[in-house]
């Protein structure tokens, strides 16, 4: 099979493109022939050395997928040749990636596909959707009728929560880098865009009457913790799932004294069962279509070190080109 592939951690200068022997199925496995994969940040960690985890080599990159069965290993008996599939969770803690023709996926880590829904829409929403999915619900426990604030919100993520929330009934304020992406968020139905150059308590002031807020999700990297805690409502919550160096100040007092929540997380740590919930919601949202991942840029497998190179520009370089999902389309 044709695979991107690095020997060493370093720069999208390692990827080679090349054949690599086909994977085998061990039991309770399923190959998939992959259709689309998408990129991710920790794609970049991983493959940079960023992000210590062990790795294969050759190592295949990449999280998210979608294709249809090749063959199940022993024990599968619900998925056969045919079906259409999609799902997350590779290229992580030592199992190899995405960006390849053909990968060996555990059974609990795949999802049918849903009729109607194209194999790039459900790889471009897979891990970023899983992630606003559990920021949104598992951990925030957001509520119809809610006010919730996403910064970032035409990001990977972002772009997730924000269509999440509305379909939750919760009402959306999120901020945003240019006119271009408020345009885009505000066709999603956010009944709030602000620019990240504005007076953000002010804005939020304004948008939750002076009650505060009931939900901040924060997508970036330094949170404020000192803007944060008086943006929010007595016992609102805070979910974090960005930000491995950030040593913020954080106001204690005004923090215990409303009763506030601050919680963590990070998608891959969460189970199968956790993340199946999610998978479930996303692919009947997709098929309705209350989703619609935007796609920022389309590359081929042989193209895989320039798509690095683009979310990494984006997301590590800080310029904010990227709106939506980069993808690689591979079958």
């Amino acid at each position: 099979m044709k695979a991107a592939f690095i020997t060493a951690t370093g720069s999208p200068d390692q990827f080679q493109v090349a054949s690599l022997p086909d994977p085998v199925a061990a039991s309770g496995e399923v190959i998939v022939r992959v259709a689309c994969s998408a990129l991710n940040p920790i794609d970049l960690y991983i493959r940079a050395g960023t992000i210590p985890m062990p790795i294969p080599l050759p190592f295949i990159p990449g999280c998210d997928f979608a294709g249809k069965v090749e063959s199940v290993g022993e024990g599968v008996t619900d998925l056969k040749p045919g079906d259409r599939v999609w799902g997350s969770n590779q290229g992580l803690l030592g199992r190899q990636g995405t960006l390849a023709e053909k990968i060996a996926v555990k059974r609990e880590w795949i999802y049918r596909s849903p009729d109607g829904v194209s194999d790039t829409a459900l790889a471009a929403s897979a891990l970023t959707g899983i992630t606003a999915h559990l920021a949104l619900f598992s951990n925030a426990g957001l509520k119809n009728g809610e006010t919730v604030y996403i910064p970032g919100g035409t990001g990977g993520v972002g772009s997730m929560l924000v269509p999440m929330a509305l379909a939750a009934g919760a009402r959306v304020l999120c901020s945003v880098g240019s006119d271009e992406k408020a345009a885009l968020a505000q066709s999603w139905g956010a009944q709030t865009v602000v620019h990240k150059r504005d007076d953000i308590p002010a804005r939020i002031a304004e948008f939750t009457g002076g009650k505060g807020l009931d939900v901040w999700i924060e997508t970036q990297r330094e949170p404020n913790f000192m803007v944060m805690v008086p943006a929010i409502a007595a016992r609102g919550r805070m979910v974090l799932i960005a930000g491995r160096t950030a040593q913020p100040l954080f106001p204690v007092g005004p923090f215990y004294v409303k009763g506030l929540t601050l919680k963590g997380f990070a998608m891959f740590n969460a189970t199968p069962e956790e993340q199946a919930v999610c998978a479930a919601d996303i692919g009947r949202w997709l098929a309705a279509g209350k989703l619609k991942p935007t796609i920022a840029g389309t590359f081929t497998l042989d193209q895989a070190a320039q798509a690095h190179r683009l979310l990494e520009g984006s997301t590590l370089g800080m310029s904010g080109q990227v709106v939506g999902k980069v993808v690689v389309e591979i079958g």
